[in-house]
């Protein structure tokens, strides 16, 4: 769906238009979910804050500007930041095992193994980069924003969050060697 269809429907949806939304939210919904999920280690916390993004859709899409920016930055930028005060309420941020078990290939008990098994070790790995790190990489690797976007939502330069991605993936690259050493 291009920007000018997605302002249509964010329209819509402003003059209080179900369809548009449940368009916008079978749209959004999955790469959200995953986000906030990734972000956090409580599922059903996860789950609460796409909910509540998409609460904030259907009470301020009048206040979207698609000039500005794109729907799907937008509403990360809402699911980040409910993130953030999720985290800090909370004090901890980490992918959950069942996000884990989702992502592995269903390709035999085996590889199931190994997949969840790595994934583990991805996972913590990230739990030791600084939070706007993990963030970062999560936003641009797992969720496909392009680099601007992504600045856009953790408000830094685009040359700011390129930083943050090299230093995140060289620590990452780090703590993954040293456990495979140990």
């Amino acid at each position: 769906m291009d920007r000018e269809q997605e302002a249509l429907l964010v329209g819509r949806v402003a003059k209080g238009d179900r369809a548009a939304f449940g368009v916008l939210v079978e749209q959004h919904q999955r790469p959200l979910s995953n986000y906030a999920r990734r972000m956090l280690s409580d599922v059903s916390g996860a789950d609460d804050i796409v909910q509540e993004t998409f609460v904030r859709l259907w009470t301020r899409a009048g206040s979207f500007n698609s000039a500005t920016a794109r729907l799907t930055t937008w509403l990360h930028n809402i699911a980040h930041n409910l993130c953030i005060d999720s985290f800090r309420r909370n004090a901890r941020l980490e992918f959950t095992d069942d996000e884990a078990r989702l992502e592995s290939a269903d390709t035999g008990p085996y590889a199931d193994f190994e997949a969840m098994e790595k994934a583990d070790r991805v996972r913590l790995a990230l739990q030791g980069l600084s939070e706007r790190q993990r963030s970062a990489l999560l936003m641009c690797h797992y969720q496909g924003l392009s680099n601007r976007d992504a600045a856009k939502i953790l408000d830094v330069s685009v040359e700011a969050l390129e930083s943050l991605l090299a230093r995140g993936r060289r620590r990452l690259k780090e703590e993954l060697l040293s456990n495979d050493e140990s």
